[in-house]
């Protein structure tokens, strides 16, 4: 098949010189057209209002460009219509960027858009980028920046217009939320020249409330001219600054305003920003009630295992009389056992001396003095065992007379009593039940009773 620009040139000289014409197939004369009118046409701006518009299911837009005399075809393919701020729709007008291109399969020539705008917001549109970047480099939109809202506010201020849907949206999710919460509303006007200068004022006197926890700041849904006031510098200075946590509220979901970069958080609507500053009285008392739960687990647990270790030192706890009576036996024990030991060395020290004396033919006089010596180790050291004896004795009586003054019987001594059942100390009413059997112990005896 010859190419383009050859039936092109058999086409013109054909004319020239009444030659029948080549005859060309429906496709190879689109491609034809289409390579003439894509090359001319690379980029163009058009404006014209919006009809049959249609967002298909792939993502692309495709939609008429017209005039009060005419109309043309256009597409705009997803990778370029995600980035609009706006949602466009029959009957906008706009101003498109795009290339003219010829669909072959049904001969038709389009517009395909990379860019598009209402008409007169792209002057808008131009200063909310400059400002927006200044303001960034500045640092008004750091994260580290942002206040966290406070769980449970106690009283909120509302800066927004008195009349609009917004406040009346607002007040109803407030009231079914939470209903003992204090809402200030800070009226002022929200659309217009003079908007900005009294969103400024109003904003000011909502920071001078006494007791305020949160701000929230907006309107309802509109046009970028409508909203512009929240554009204002000043306006995002103020609400960068405030010493109170703000909520921006502007518009639906896909505007956005300087006032949703610089405030603490952005509310997506009014209606949102009412959801975001309190939790709903059904959800505040369920966490309570699932944190109340955790606490009563967790005392439960705490209280068993006290009440296991109460039992453990119960049984490993001593009379203090058997305590004291089981220390006088050892005692004793040990003084019989020094003595014997003490007799039965100086025993085995005589009878060796006497042994030594008839082995060495020792002098009676000497045998006399070493054995008198002997007799005086012997006192001497009698005389230290029964020192150390006496001490041990008064540490011994010191120590009983201390473990005495913490018997329960000294208690009882002084005019109270001990209830026990089946040798088990009374503590609490819930020990006992109607029929038991007690004993109440008092300082001259027992007193057996019935509990009624």
């Amino acid at each position: 098949m010859p190419n383009e620009t050859s039936l092109l040139t058999n086409i013109n000289s054909a004319t020239s010189t009444s030659i029948e014409p080549q005859v060309l197939t429906v496709e190879a004369l689109n491609r034809l057209i289409r390579g003439q009118i894509e090359s001319r046409f690379t980029q163009v701006w058009v404006k014209g209002e919006l009809s049959n518009f249609k967002a298909h299911t792939s993502g692309h837009f495709y939609f008429s460009l017209k005039d009060s005399n005419s109309q043309v075809r256009a597409v705009m393919f997803r990778g370029y219509n995600a980035k609009l701020k706006f949602r466009p729709h029959d009957g906008l007008e706009v101003l498109v960027r795009g290339k003219v291109t010829v669909f072959e399969p049904r001969g038709e020539y389009q517009i395909t858009c990379d860019t598009m705008e209402p008409v007169g917001a792209g002057a808008l549109q131009k200063a909310f980028e400059q400002l927006k970047e200044k303001l960034k480099k500045e640092g008004l939109f750091e994260t580290t920046k942002k206040r966290v809202l406070p769980p449970l506010p106690r009283h909120i201020a509302i800066v927004t217009s008195p009349t609009g849907a917004a406040i009346r949206d607002i007040l109803n999710i407030l009231e079914r939320r939470a209903r003992g919460i204090d809402v200030t509303i800070v009226p002022t006007i929200v659309q217009g020249e003079a908007a900005a200068p009294a969103l400024r004022e109003a904003f000011i006197k909502a920071t001078q409330l006494p007791f305020v926890d949160v701000i929230i700041i907006g309107r309802g849904g509109g046009s970028i001219e409508d909203m512009w006031c929240f554009n204002d510098e000043a306006l995002a200075r103020l609400i960068a600054q405030s010493p109170i946590p703000v909520i921006s509220a502007v518009g639906h979901e896909i505007d956005f305003t300087i006032a949703d970069f610089v405030a603490d958080v952005r509310a997506p609507t009014p209606s949102a920003a009412a959801e975001l500053v309190i939790k709903s009285a059904d959800e505040v008392l369920n966490k309570v009630l699932n944190l109340r739960r955790l606490l009563c687990i967790s005392m439960d647990r705490s209280l068993k295992t006290l009440k296991q270790k109460l039992v453990t030192i119960n049984h490993r706890l001593i009379d203090p009389q058997r305590r004291i009576q089981d220390l006088i036996q050892r005692n004793d024990d040990l003084r019989d056992r020094l003595l014997l030991a003490s007799q039965n060395f100086l025993q085995r020290r005589s009878e060796k001396l006497s042994l030594l004396s008839q082995k060495l033919g020792t002098p009676k006089h000497i045998l006399q003095k070493k054995r008198s010596l002997l007799e005086s180790h012997q006192l001497r050291l009698k005389m230290l065992s029964d020192k150390l004896i006496t001490q041990k004795k008064f540490r011994l009586e010191r120590l009983m007379g201390i473990m005495d003054s913490m018997s329960p019987l000294k208690v009882v001594e002084r005019g109270y009593s001990l209830i026990t059942k089946d040798s088990q100390l009374i503590k609490s009413t819930t020990q006992v039940q109607k029929g038991d059997l007690i004993e109440i112990l008092v300082s001259d005896g027992k007193i057996k009773a019935e509990v009624l």
